[in-house]
């Protein structure tokens, strides 16, 4: 059954971005071009292949694809879908503009046509002032196979773009630069790097002594065949900048397997925290094999937390894994990591998505660190991560317990940020009785 949904929601995504393209080509290759020239059996072919990269980028990992072969359609497939999304935002905005701009005018007919307007006759005129003319000659029958008088180009000016191409040209091609121009300024900011955010946190049952403990949490890093070493570098070298107490990485590090991306994830040996650095699996590690990492994290200096607790100095550090291990029997369990623990000291805990904060909540957790949303990432994707998360970012309080929400340090599929900058954030926790 579950495959059978599976299968019946991927036709109707397939057939919505056949109807997407479709619609596409009809508006910046059809209305733009003249038939059979080189533009238009470039946009053609460019209608073609963009889609099939796109599928072959979503794909590839999941079918055992050779590493360099991801690496080469992940590019442009995945920059198209970012393109593709803002393309299709800006069209249909635009398309209440282009029908204005091609609205017929009273008066603009016979232009419109190349028809001369009949000049109409006179009273004036005196009717023996003048022989009466000649028949005019019957105009020559026009070829069976010529196109009707709208598709050729105007008399006169062979060549010239008819108005309804030029509302078309200018239409489509303002919508492109914005789309290019917002996917090119996204796409800057994850390879640029996340930002630093600070965010204080009061515990009630933190002591005095922990005050200004700082705990430095990175999530969805998603190490793949687009976001490499130098990725990670920068996130390591950031996090270290920070010199936290300790560090958290809350799930979703990778997007293949440890032989693929293993020399990629190996600037995290250099993770410096007085009291370590601290892991969770996200849904991604079990789409990559979750075992392979939690082993590999471990040679490179971190700690898996497998529902598991680590008791500190001032309060019990706590980690659970992700839901979607729940189909390897290796899901989240509470009571393993908090259940037998002292309810005096304050918790925290590490749990890649923000859904599980009800468990949290009924097992006396102080703070739940999470990720998993990457605040949406393309907006509006927030629309629709607000649908299937009680927080999509940032600080909120459930009860006696606060969730914390990291909109990650990476991407997804296209490498792209719009409306949703990428972040580390740096939780300071605070104590009542300072």
């Amino acid at each position: 059954m579950r495959i059978l949904l599976f299968a019946g929601i991927a036709l109707a995504v397939l057939a919505l971005l056949g109807l997407v393209h479709r619609w596409l080509w009809i508006r910046l290759v059809r209305d733009t071009t003249r038939p059979r020239g080189t533009a238009r059996r470039i946009g053609t072919t460019l209608a073609f292949a963009l889609p099939l990269l796109s599928l072959a980028a979503l794909t590839a990992g999941r079918a055992g694809a050779p590493f360099w072969l991801q690496q080469s359609v992940a590019w442009p497939g995945y920059m198209w879908l970012a393109v593709l999304l803002y393309l299709s935002l800006a069209m249909l905005v635009a398309e209440p503009v282009r029908a204005f701009l091609l609205r017929r005018e009273p008066g603009t007919a016979h232009a419109a046509t190349g028809l001369a307007a009949p000049v109409p006759a006179t009273s004036a005129t005196p009717a023996t002032s003048a022989a009466p003319a000649p028949a005019p000659e019957p105009a020559p029958r026009a070829p069976a196979t010529q196109a009707p008088a709208e598709a050729t180009e105007p008399t006169g000016t062979p060549g010239a773009a008819t108005r309804r191409q030029f509302v078309a040209r200018a239409v489509g091609g303002a919508a492109a630069l914005a789309a290019t121009a917002t996917a090119a300024q996204g796409t800057y900011g994850v390879l640029r790097g996340p930002r630093v955010k600070r965010v204080q946190v009061p515990l009630a049952k933190l002591p005095r002594a922990a005050h200004g403990f700082r705990i430095a949490v990175v999530s969805d890093i998603h190490l793949g065949p687009v976001l490499g070493r130098a990725h990670t570098t920068r996130i390591v070298e950031t996090i270290n900048r920070t010199q936290p107490d300790l560090i958290a990485v809350v799930g979703d590090l990778v997007d293949g397997s440890v032989h693929d991306l293993g020399p990629a994830a190996e600037p995290l040996r250099r993770l410096s925290a007085r009291h370590g650095a601290y892991f969770v699996t996200g849904n991604h590690e079990y789409f990559s094999g979750a075992q392979q990492w939690i082993d590999h994290v471990r040679e490179l200096g971190l700690t898996p937390l497998e529902n598991a607790r680590r008791p500190l100095p001032y309060f019990d550090l706590a980690g659970v894994n992700d839901v979607a291990g729940e189909t390897e029997g290796h899901g989240p369990d509470f009571t393993a990591a908090l259940g037998d623990r002292d309810p005096s000291r304050a918790a925290v805990l590490m749990a890649h998505q923000p859904i599980v904060i009800h468990d949290a909540v009924r097992h006396g957790v102080d703070l739940q660190l999470s990720g998993h949303t990457h605040g949406g990432q393309l907006w509006p994707g927030n629309l629709l991560a607000e649908l299937a998360n009680p927080t999509v970012a940032g600080l909120e309080r459930y009860g006696d317990t606060q969730l914390y929400v990291s909109r990650g340090a990476g991407a997804w599929g296209p490498p792209v940020r719009v409306g949703a900058p990428s972040d580390i954030t740096v939780v300071e926790l605070a104590s009542y009785q300072a």
